[in-house]
């Protein structure tokens, strides 16, 4: 065994053994041919944006040990990988680079998949998927096909984000105040045809399967609750004229709080409101409002921090019980596509509505109080608590919600509303306006109108030699888009635009199971490893790709393709790679960034190593491109090697927290596999063990058995159930702390074989190249590939003696020792005549002693 720990070579030849005998490639068992239970373990595929960071090599490293401790377990595990491959960044760096988007991408797989290679990650490459690919896409646009035809997708105007220079829609984070990101012109919402599925139709059953997911973080199913945001509220019409008659035209409005309707003094409504379109008729300043409220984001998170604008129409609605008008405004925050684009607006009883009235000199009506007593008149602001109405008729003197129920009752049987269950939840627009995407599969013709691609001229192509400039490319490419229509032969041209990236990744999971299948989206092995068992992404995803991915999988449930209802079992949401930042002010707000790499502390200023100038430290961030404090995983593989790189990410924080980067953490990570690598040298070193671990010589030794069987079973735990790494590296790390103090006798030299076995067996999963080789070198003619996690000798863990705690008033003044099955009295005794205890007691008598059992004695004296 060479006396020292060299990375650079132990690595690489794991790495070929193991591609060389395909270890980790996954097949499916027939029914009682193998008795290993499935599972399937899957983290997020990435992006293939030319280089790995940090956060994917954490995200791949938590899989790679959950995948690699089960497969010791006996489990007959799954571990794919892919490329989410299609996107905007292809498209944008396509143009940069005069180069086709394919082109980009599939340069940048290679290079990706020779970095996830050397991070020694049991992948099962045989299964290998690219989104970009025909082979992938033509199951999507198929189940496309069946979905429109039965009505779950369809087509609608909506209004979207566009740029009026590069004739293309934006994605909401593309709009940077009011303007595009590459054109920077003023962005306009436009209505264009799209695409939807109708992602409503599942809100119920998406919402309750969230309670059928107990392997899920909370944090996680509290967001999607929200996001699906099901609420029990009040539709209530406005009569738009004074003498309604049932039947005539009313303003329809959604509220939870309809025990506010008394305090009504205008409604809201959207820039593209029929009423609002009908008063910019003859208003043209009210024209030029809603021009330049068609020019703003119609992203939600936009609208909520945006400064709130509106301006009266001279229109009036009428109050449901009073009858009395209520003007008509449009506002900038009130958007057509959710609910009826118009909004009640009460200012007594919303901040935002308080604040728009205050603005805009609009009267402010309290009609609801606390129970406890009467508001203070005139508010300083919203009272925004349900309580007692006041000032409204005959609902005066009721609560809440007694009141609501009560005024729905009345609007029902009047014709003027009704209660009503909403979703915020939207049906998911899924056209792009963009090249790099899957074709959507329809026909547009003029006899016979939007007709799905039949199966058999699927797939839709998209054409790979293309070079971009500005807008799709394939709205200027006639032999494409020219076709005959597939019912009536006539001539028709297919739609243009891409579909939704996040349609891709909704369903890829399911495609790992059968990637070689050329007759159906899913065959019989979809059946065997769905559901995934554990899946490992980022909490930024805890909401639109996690709840596409159960929606997807629904929908693909009652295609007959899957067995379950949903997708992935357990879920654990890693967090961000954080480092410090630095940069230099080049004034007029811009600065230039630059790598903590390049900057140095230098008397007790930080400098840039290149010229020895100050520069400014920028705090703590989430490792990105744009503040240039990544870490290329790379040059740490190349310095010190992937395992410590891997033990670095494990060790230094839990999972789901932010883990913040040190190079001196990276140092230490790497001292700690020489320190293993030393002591498995020195005890080879000293010669063969006679025998494996059997009789006791000393105390010593039956502890440090005691304590690595307690270990394994620590670690077991950690891993297994609580994915807690950090604390299972810091177990290991105790258990040498404890080896190093054995002596060289050869019943202690038969412990420490024992116990550096399983310390190997127990890294195995975190740093698998060192363990390999150190295997080899304790096991000559084994391979730990072939070996099982150490088990738990519950005879090991019996004590004689266990020792205690001692508090005096809660204050640990002292430990003693007791035997393992001593009672009550015992161990009270005990504790009361420790010297320490009694020291500390000053004489004064024990007025409660308190035993937790196993753990501690508290004197309360």
């Amino acid at each position: 065994m060479d006396p020292h720990y060299r990375p650079d070579l132990i690595e690489p030849a794991a790495q070929q053994a193991w591609e060389a005998t395909a270890r980790f490639r996954a097949t499916e068992t027939a029914a009682g041919s193998d008795a290993r239970p499935k599972y399937y373990c899957l983290s997020m595929f990435p992006y293939p944006s030319g280089k790995l960071h940090m956060g994917h090599v954490r995200n791949y490293t938590i899989g790679d040990v959950l995948a690699r401790f089960h497969r010791l377990k006996g489990f007959n595990v799954l571990q794919p990988m892919g490329w989410d491959a299609f996107g905007l960044p292809a498209e944008n760096a396509a143009i940069a680079h005069q180069v086709a988007p394919a082109a980009w991408t599939y340069s940048n797989i290679d290079y990706m998949r020779g970095q996830l290679k050397a991070l020694g990650l049991a992948i099962d490459w045989s299964r290998e998927i690219a989104t970009c690919k025909p082979d992938y896409y033509r199951w999507e646009q198929w189940l496309f096909t069946r979905l429109f035809d039965k009505g779950i997708i369809y087509k609608k105007m909506a209004t979207v984000n566009w740029d009026p220079v590069d004739h293309t829609v934006l994605a909401n984070e593309q709009v940077i105040d009011g303007r595009g990101w590459r054109s920077g012109a003023l962005v306009e919402k436009r209505e264009i045809p799209m695409y939807f599925f109708r992602i409503t139709d599942y809100a119920e059953e998406l919402l309750s399967g969230l309670d059928e997911l107990p392997g899920w973080p909370e944090r996680v199913k509290t967001m999607q609750r929200n996001w699906i945001g099901k609420s029990f509220g009040v539709e209530i019409h406005f009569p738009l004229t004074p003498r309604h008659q049932a039947g005539e035209p009313v303003l329809k409005v959604f509220t939870t709080r309809a025990d506010t309707l008394f305090g009504v003094t205008y409604v809201a409504v959207a820039a593209e409101h029929p009423l609002a379109q009908q008063a910019a008729a003859t208003h043209p300043a009210l024209a030029a409002f809603i021009q330049e409220c068609k020019q703003g984001s119609v992203a939600e998170a936009d609208m909520a921090t945006m400064e709130k604008k509106g301006m009266a129409t001279g229109q009036v609605v009428y109050h449901p019980f009073t009858n009395a008008p209520i003007p008509v405004w449009v506002a900038n925050y009130v958007l057509m596509g959710y609910g009826e684009g118009a909004v009640m607006a009460v200012p007594a009883h919303d901040e935002r509505d308080f604040a728009f009235a205050q603005r805009y000199a609009l009267p402010i009506k309290a009609v609801i109080q606390p129970a406890e007593g009467a508001l203070p008149l005139p508010l300083t602001a919203a009272y925004c608590e349900p309580g007692v109405l006041f000032d409204s008729d005959d609902f005066t003197g009721r609560a809440s919600q007694d009141a609501i129920a009560k005024i729905a009752l009345v609007l029902k049987n009047t014709q003027l509303g009704d209660r009503r269950t909403t979703f915020r939840l939207r049906d998911w627009g899924i056209s792009r306006q963009r090249y790099w995407g899957c074709p959507i599969p329809i026909v547009h013709c003029p006899t016979c109108g939007d007709v799905t691609v039949p199966a058999s001229q699927l797939p839709v192509v998209l054409p790979e030699n293309v070079v971009i400039d500005i807008g799709s490319p394939l709205k200027k490419m006639p032999a494409w888009f020219n076709c005959a229509c597939p019912k009536c032969g006539g001539a028709a041209e297919r739609e243009t635009d891409t579909m939704d990236t996040f349609v891709e990744s909704s369903w890829y999971y399911a495609r790992y199971a059968s990637p070689d299948c050329d007759t159906a989206m899913l065959d019989a092995r979809a059946q065997h490893w769905l559901p995934v068992d554990q899946y490992i992404c980022g909490i930024e995803h805890a909401i639109l790709h996690l709840l596409y991915a159960r929606f997807f999988h629904k929908l693909m449930r009652d295609e007959g393709l899957v067995p379950c209802n949903e997708p992935f079992t357990r879920l654990l949401t890693q967090g961000m790679v954080i480092a410090e930042t630095y940069y230099r002010d080049l004034g007029e707000g811009k600065k230039q960034w630059l790598n903590p790499a390049d900057v140095e502390l230098c008397s007790g200023v930080w400098v840039l190593k290149a010229d020895g100038q100050p520069v400014i430290h920028g705090g703590t961030e989430k490792m990105s491109k744009s503040k240039n404090n990544g870490v290329d995983p790379q040059a740490i593989i190349d310095q010190y090697g992937a395992d410590t790189a891997r033990l670095f990410m494990m060790f230094a924080a839990p999972p789901e927290q932010s883990l913040e980067w040190s190079d001196t953490g990276v140092e230490g990570a790497h001292r700690f596999l020489k320190r293993v690598w030393k002591m498995v040298f020195e005890h080879l070193e000293a010669g063969a063990v006679s025998a494996h671990f059997g009789g006791m010589r000393s105390s010593n030794e039956q502890a440090i058995r005691r304590q690595l069987h307690q270990t394994i079973a620590k670690i077991s735990d950690d891993i297994e159930r609580r994915q807690q790494f950090n604390t299972a590296i810091a177990a290991v790390m105790e258990l040498m702390n404890a080896l190093a103090k054995l002596d060289a006798s050869n019943a202690a030299r038969a412990l420490r074989q024992e116990a550096l076995e399983a310390i190997v067996l127990m890294l195995a999963p975190i740093v698998p190249h060192i363990t390999e080789a150190l295997w080899t070198a304790l096991r000559p003619g084994t391979q730990l590939l072939d070996h099982a996690w150490p088990t738990v000798d519950a005879s090991a863990l019996v004590q004689d003696e266990i020792e205690l705690m001692v508090q005096v008033n809660g204050k640990l003044r002292g430990k003693i020792t007791v035997a393992a099955d001593a009672d009550t009295a015992s161990i009270e005794a005990a504790a009361l005549a420790h010297a320490d205890a009694q020291k500390h007691m000053e004489g004064r008598p024990a007025k409660k002693v308190i035993i937790v059992p196993g753990r501690l004695v508290n004197i309360v004296a």
